[in-house]
């Protein structure tokens, strides 16, 4: 099949979160599997043209947005996995600092930039000639491309056989603007309604792909189930239970390319469930980074997360006088909300013996984590998918996860006999305690510890499968269009 893959971060390219790291390996392992894919993302600031070796494609793209002609073209590349990826080049809206906002911030023109970059995938299509079955949209950023195939596109001989697919990945983030944003998109005022992308007064970017998409995936069979609730469904639930027989949950995988510490770059040794010594090493390694006392037989815990009130740190926070007192150390890495950045500042600074926080995300000290690290805590809120703590399994660094989500269908609680981590059922600090508590109990039998390690490590989450559910979903969807 010919899939338009088309996403607003893409590693090793530009990348906040797990989506990077899905719109990497996915359209990687689709490639591998015999299909022809093109990713099309932003170039941003960050992407630098030589360092990528980009080349300049003879297409320019005049796009109307809130009418005015904005220009851009496009810079191709190859993945490291071979896969093409068009990067939509316009200064104005993607040479900036952050790939959304700044400073906590959203940058206020985002309708204007997604708009662009929704317009410029299909655009790219019909100028190049490359006619897909189906266009993957991915989260609020691409969700409009549905409405655009539908109302605008339909008729273009290169679009008119697509179907389209929207994967949620996080339904807490909406893409939400104020009612003129729909010009932007240059869709009819008559889309603004209840019924279609109207969201309590305001213009909903991924209710567009919810409504019009041909089928909706997200990223694990559980958050799939807990979004058509009011508790977790952020006032979409209702679309999505009326469209439940087109909603599919489809676990992420892990790249095991560059998550495997028998080959990872960044660790200062590497290892494996046959010989675990390196992991000695880089255990003394990241005590040695992040400033805390070179002790083996304390647990470290670390924390590699997106500071916000869905990660459920303020459950670490609201206990950490007694989690302090625990004969462990603490590693946090991340950014976001500045209540939370300070809050763990303090706490480095009062405890230096006992927690290191660095503010900020940074690829190499992530991996240096998740290989040093005994234990990585994972206490969301609500987690759709999550990777890190996947990741963590085959590093034999044992998750301690919120039984939510994702979380839930890739950790079995080590009370079981064939356990990988430990779960707690409640966003309640309390139980959150309770789990690290249990966690460190197990850790002091260490022959008990060894085999949980092992378990984590056996586990495969590798791309394959969930590459076979997708093309499973992407026949479904041709079959529709046919």
């Amino acid at each position: 099949m010919r899939i338009l893959f088309v996403s607003s971060e893409v590693a090793p390219y530009s990348k906040t979160g797990g989506l990077a790291d899905v719109s990497s390996a996915l359209p990687a392992t689709l490639k591998k599997r015999g299909h022809e894919i093109l990713v099309v993302t932003p170039r941003y600031g960050q992407i630098d043209v030589a360092t990528w070796d980009l080349r300049r494609r003879r297409l320019k793209l005049t796009i109307s947005i809130k009418g005015k002609t904005i220009q851009g073209g496009i810079l191709d590349g190859q993945s490291p996995e071979g896969v093409p990826i068009a990067f939509v080049d316009q200064p104005k809206y993607f040479e900036r600092q952050g790939l959304y906002g700044e400073n906590g911030q959203d940058y206020t023109d985002n309708d204007e930039r997604f708009a662009f970059l929704c317009h410029a995938a299909l655009e790219t299509c019909i100028m190049s000639g490359f006619s897909p079955d189906v266009i993957h949209l991915n989260d609020w950023q691409t969700a409009p491309i549905a409405a655009l195939v539908q109302h605008i596109y339909r008729d273009k001989p290169e679009i008119n056989s697509a179907g389209t697919l929207l994967t949620i990945h996080n339904l807490g983030y909406q893409g939400l603007f104020p009612p003129e944003a729909i010009m932007s998109l240059g869709l009819d005022w008559q889309l603004f309604t209840p019924s279609t992308m109207e969201f309590f007064g305001k213009l909903s970017f991924l209710k567009a792909g919810l409504v019009f998409a041909d089928k909706l995936t997200t990223v694990s069979p559980t958050y799939a189930q807990e979004i058509q609730t009011s508790d977790m469904g952020f006032g979409l639930d209702g679309i999505l239970k009326d469209r439940a027989e087109d909603l599919r949950g489809i676990l992420n995988g892990a790249n095991y390319r560059d998550w495997d510490p028998t080959h990872d770059a960044f660790i200062a040794s590497p290892f494996s469930m046959q010989d675990l010594s390196g992991k000695t090493v880089c255990k003394a390694d990241l005590q040695q980074k992040m400033g805390l006392p070179m002790n083996h037989d304390a647990a470290i815990i670390g924390c590699i997360s997106r500071l916000s009130d869905q990660k459920g740190i303020d459950l670490f926070l609201k206990k950490a006088t007694e989690l302090l007192d625990l004969d462990c150390q603490f590693v946090f890495l991340g950014e976001g909300q500045k209540d939370i950045e300070d809050s763990l500042d303090k706490l480095a600074f009062e405890h230096p013996h006992r927690l290191a926080f660095h503010r900020g995300y940074n690829e190499e000290l992530a991996h240096v984590i998740q290989a040093g690290s005994d234990m990585l805590l994972v206490p969301s809120r609500y987690e759709p998918c999550g990777l890190t703590q996947i990741y963590a399994l085959r590093y034999g660094t044992v998750p301690i996860v919120r039984a939510v989500g994702g979380l839930d269908d890739t950790i079995d609680d080590a009370d079981d006999e064939f356990g990988t981590g430990f779960k707690f059922r409640d966003a309640d600090s309390s139980q959150l305690l309770a789990a690290i508590k249990r966690a460190l109990t197990r850790y002091s039998d260490r022959v008990g510890w060894r085999r949980l390690m092992e378990s984590g490590m056996s586990m495969d989450f590798s791309w394959d499968l969930p590459a076979r559910r997708y093309e499973a979903v992407y026949k479904e969807i041709r079959n529709l269009r046919k």
